[in-house]
């Protein structure tokens, strides 16, 4: 029981006092700092621009952070971003750990980032590609097993129907099934969704919600997702952390958010808190091309960069 509790109490994400700007003048994070534990699932909420896929990037190693000031308080850690105990970013600079905590963490994004003109199983083995050989991966061939577990991880996300289609021949809901099965096969222990449901219908929102509470739920994968829609904060997260202008204005239990918090979160945009509208649905990916997706995807992957571009021009994608 105490194994088990030191488990649960572990920190998987520590933000300690991170900010980042593109320029001098416009700061987009403002000294964020929060801890996520091992098998949390946490709501990300704020308006738009508030500084929330600056953050997810962040987390994930694919934008660097600022470097500290030194004016921080005496003692105190500035400027980090650790994943299960090891630095990710610090001062400035993403760390040589970053390839081995990347295997670890699995990025949904709102583009679904599946390549358009591979298969939806092939598009999930591309999860393993951080766990496979140099050659392997540039040519992009994968075993009997590796495709076992991509059609076991369809059949978790609920489209094994649909392996063989095209990812271009799949809807938005089931293209972001596909992204969380790539998850699966690639075993992440911390899964980051940054605004996986914007572009979908109500429906297939709430498809999608399902799986990760259930990912979360059954397999005690730690979930940080990103939202727009608050009503899906306050049925699916037990807690919530709210960006407004770069910073930390909550963080605590879900149900603490109070009509007038979201007002001074949200302002004027009252449209934010609420489920998408049906015109809005499909407004993203439609002319994403198979290099961009490809693009995307690699750095998550765990590859070291020299290395990238060969796994690209093996699998056929320029």
């Amino acid at each position: 029981m105490c194994d088990g509790a030191a488990v649960m109490s572990e920190a998987v994400v520590e933000v300690r006092r991170v900010s980042k700007s593109f320029d001098r003048r416009h700061a987009i994070l403002r000294d964020v700092s929060f801890s996520l534990r091992r098998g949390e699932m946490v709501a990300l909420i704020g308006a738009s621009g508030s500084g929330k896929s600056t953050l997810v990037r962040a987390i994930a190693g694919l934008v660097p952070i600022d470097k500290s000031s030194a004016c921080g308080d005496l003692g105190s850690a500035t400027g980090e971003i650790v994943l299960f105990g090891q630095l990710m970013q610090q001062d400035g600079r993403i760390t040589r750990a970053a390839k081995r905590l990347r295997v670890r963490v699995g990025v949904v994004f709102q583009q679904f980032n599946l390549v358009p003109r591979l298969s939806a199983l092939t598009n999930v083995c591309l999860g393993l590609l951080g766990q496979m050989s140099l050659f392997w991966g540039t040519i992009g061939r994968f075993t009997a097993m590796d495709k076992q577990r991509a059609m076991q991880a369809l059949l978790r996300v609920g489209i094994a129907d649909h392996a063989l289609k095209r990812g271009a021949e799949l809807s938005g809901g089931q293209q972001q099934r596909a992204a969380i099965a790539r998850t699966l096969v690639q075993r992440a222990e911390l899964l980051i969704a940054d605004e996986p449901i914007a572009s979908l219908d109500p429906g297939a929102a709430r498809r999608v919600m399902d799986i990760l509470a259930d990912l979360n739920r059954s397999d005690r994968i730690t979930v940080l997702v990103s939202l727009h829609q608050v009503e899906y904060a306050l049925r699916y997260c037990p807690r919530t952390i709210a960006l407004r202008s770069g910073e930390v204005v909550y963080d605590g239990p879900s149900s603490g958010l109070t009509a007038a918090l979201l007002t001074s979160i949200y302002g004027a945009d009252t449209e934010e808190l609420s489920a998408p509208s049906p015109e809005s649905v499909g407004a993203v990916n439609a002319q994403t091309s198979p290099a961009t997706m490809l693009g995307a995807l690699l750095p998550l992957a765990g590859l070291a960069p020299e290395t990238e571009r060969a796994v690209g021009h093996g699998m056929g994608i320029r």
